[in-house]
C-alpha cells in the first residue's frame, strides 16, 4: 500500500545535510511512502530570519503553509527547525492573525508531521520490521530528539515533551539496543555554535558526556543543526576538555537504510566528520 504525503525537505537537505535528505528518501520508498514535495516552496527562515525580522519569520513558513493548503495532504518535515517555524506560522493563521504578505486565506486541511512522528504513528511498526533485512543487533545507540520537536508543547502539539519515544521505538524496530537517557529533549545550543561557541560546545559535549555515561556507543538524531553539532564540533571540545570524543552521529534514516540493505547507506556514512564505519565494522552491521 502506497502513502502519498506532502513532503516540505528545507534547504539543509539539499547541503549540509544531504545525507538526511537522500536517507529520507530512500527509507520512504521502500516503505511505500510517496513524498510529494511542495511545488515552489521557499525556506522557513530558520534559523536566521526569527532573529533579525518577526514578520518575515512568519511569512516566510505561512508561505509554504498555504501551499501546502492547496495540496490537501498531511506535510512531512523531517527538519526539526522547519518543523518548529511551520508550527508557528499554523498557530498564527489558524488564530486569524494578519501576516504581512499572506493574503489567501488558509483552511488548515491537513497536520503538520514531523517525520519521525509519521514513521511510527503513520506507517507503523509492523511495516518497518517487515523491511528488515540486516537487523542493528549489538548497536547501543541514544535518540537524540533535541528541543525544537518538544517545546513548547502548545506550539508543537508534543504528545510527551519531555520523554518523546517515536526516534528509540523506529531504532528499536531495526533490532538496536537503544539506552535510556534523561537528555534526549536538552539544547544542543544550536546556532550559538556561531554566536557564543564557547556556550554551545559546553552544552554539546555534556550530551556527548551523558550519552557515554549511558552506555551509549552512538547517538541517533532527526535534526539537521542538532546532527551538526553534535559530529562536527568533537575536536573542538576535545580541545577544550582534554578528553578524547569519537562518538558517531547518525541520523535515524541512515540507520533505517542500513538495516533495509540499501546500498546507499556507505555514501552517507562517508560524509560524516566523527567517522562511523569502524564502529559498524566491529558489530559486522557493513
Amino acid at each position: 500500500m502506497t502513502v502519498n504525503v506532502s513532503y516540505y525537505p528545507g534547504c539543509s537537505l539539499d547541503g549540509t545535510a544531504r545525507e538526511y535528505g537522500e536517507s529520507v528518501e530512500a527509507a520512504a520508498h521502500l516503505l511505500g511512502v510517496e513524498l510529494k514535495e511542495l511545488d515552489d516552496w521557499t525556506c522557513c527562515g530558520a534559523s536566521s530570519a526569527h532573529a533579525t525580522n518577526d514578520g518575515l519569520a512568519v511569512a516566510l513558513p505561512a508561505r509554504n503553509l498555504l501551499i501546502a493548503d492547496k495540496a490537501g495532504m498531511d506535510l512531512v518535515v523531517p527538519c526539526a527547525a522547519c518543523f518548529e517555524r511551520l508550527k508557528v506560522a499554523e498557530k498564527k493563521l489558524l488564530a486569524g492573525k494578519e501576516i504581512a504578505g499572506i493574503a489567501d486565506k488558509y483552511e488548515g486541511k491537513f497536520h503538520i508531521k514531523y517525520m519521525v512522528d509519521f514513521l511510527w504513528e503513520d506507517v507503523g511498526e509492523k511495516t518497518i520490521k517487515e523491511k528488515v533485512i540486516k537487523p542493528l543487533s549489538g548497536l547501543t545507540p541514544v535518540c537524540y530528539y533535541g528541543c525544537l520537536t518538544s517545546r513548547p508543547p502548545k506550539v508543537t502539539d508534543a504528545k510527551n515533551p519531555e520523554n518523546p519515544q517515536a526516534m528509540d521505538n523506529i531504532i528499536k524496530s531495526l533490532g538496536a539496543d537503544v539506552r535510556d537517557w534523561s537528555y534526549k529533549t536538552d539544547c544542543c545550543g544550536g546556532s550559538l555554535m556561531l554566536t557564543c561557541p564557547d556556550i554551545g560546545r559546553k552544552l554539546t559535549g555534556k550530551l556527548l558526556d551523558m550519552a557515554e555515561e549511558a552506555g551509549a556507543d552512538c547517538i541517533v538524531a532527526g535534526c539537521p543543526i542538532c546532527q551538526t553539532n553534535l559530529d562536527s564540533y568533537q575536536k573542538e571540545i576535545s580541545i577544550d576538555t582534554g578528553k578524547k570524543y569519537e562518538m558517531p552521529v547518525f541520523y535515524f534514516t541512515e540507520l533505517m537504510g542500513l538495516a533495509f540493505g540499501d546500498p546507499s547507506a556507505k555514501k552517507w556514512l562517508s560524509r560524516h566528520m566523527v567517522d562511523p564505519r569502524p564502529l559498524l565494522e566491529r558489530k559486522g552491521l557493513i
